[in-house]
């Protein structure tokens, strides 16, 4: 039975560490979400630690540079886990070859800059699809563009047998009220296709991989006293299910019309969703704060 909420603080002393997922829960992809904030301060006050866990295809990095411009705070967190620093350390050990055709925009082209957590990585070049030995898919070149206008290249990329490193697992994101594609619709067509994809972020285990790593360079916490937070169904539930971890599920996001949402779920709605994608979570509530 899921337990409904009112405030993290409710639960929060039963965890020493919290994974956060940041687009739907703790900003909409133009501002940061004031209450979500200050639940994240006042878990670090009581000595909590944050690990924000996203499906962002950008170094950490580049990701706290992102968060100024939302306004959200350093210290509303200890240290970040991206599914594209977890995607990055499969391709500089090769997983897909050295030269690689790229699938997104350019603000995403930092996903090629040297990576220092493995020895010896291999040297990539981005190079045309005829040339290519993989595809790497960081989102689409045009968010608004319905995913099959890649049928061609991707008929042509299978035939190859090209495999495609996708560095968000996501389908779609809201930005404000404008609902975007994102690399994981792209990556679902292609398997669709016939072709082979490879995920790194939420569900997937490896980004919960690299999440307890950059935990362990802050505090030692085990996994019966780490809760994961986010919005999606079928990435943050499923991924904190599959690793055997608590969930609060923020219903006020990406399921916020099918669960009813306004401030809080309604009860009957919410579990119907759940019902639906066959899943159960520990905790639900709105929105977090």
């Amino acid at each position: 039975m899921t337990r409904i909420i009112e405030t993290f603080a409710d639960i929060s002393s039963m965890y020493d560490a919290a994974f956060v997922d940041l687009w739907g829960c703790m900003h909409n992809g133009i501002t940061a979400y004031e209450e979500a904030v200050a639940a994240c301060r006042a878990f670090r006050a009581e000595g909590g630690k944050v690990v924000l866990l996203t499906n962002a295809p950008r170094p950490r990095a580049s990701v706290a540079e992102q968060l100024k411009h939302f306004n959200v705070p350093e210290d509303a967190y200890d240290t970040i886990a991206t599914s594209g620093d977890s995607a990055r350390l499969a391709l500089f050990s090769g997983a897909i070859g050295n030269k690689v055709y790229h699938i997104g925009e350019q603000r995403d082209l930092a996903f090629y800059e040297p990576l220092h957590m493995i020895d010896n990585p291999v040297e990539i070049t981005r190079v045309p699809l005829q040339e290519a030995e993989g595809i790497v898919c960081t989102g689409p070149f045009d968010a608004k563009a319905d995913p099959d206008v890649n049928r061609p290249d991707f008929l042509y990329a299978k035939t190859r047998g090209l495999k495609l490193l996708c560095a968000n697992p996501d389908i779609v994101v809201d930005r404000g009220d404008s609902r975007e594609w994102c690399a994981g619709a792209l990556a679902r067509l292609y398997t669709e296709m016939g072709g082979e994809s490879l995920y790194f972020g939420k569900p997937h285990p490896a980004i919960y991989d690299l999440a307890r790593r950059r935990l362990a360079e802050v505090a030692e916490v085990p996994d019966d006293r780490i809760v994961c937070i986010g919005d999606g169904i079928v990435t943050d539930v499923r991924g904190a299910v599959g690793e055997g971890l608590d969930v609060l599920f923020i219903t006020g996001g990406l399921a916020a019309k099918e669960t009813r949402t306004k401030r809080q779920p309604e009860p009957r709605a919410l579990s119907d969703y759940l019902r639906e994608h066959q899943v159960s979570v520990t905790y639900a509530m709105g929105f977090l704060r």
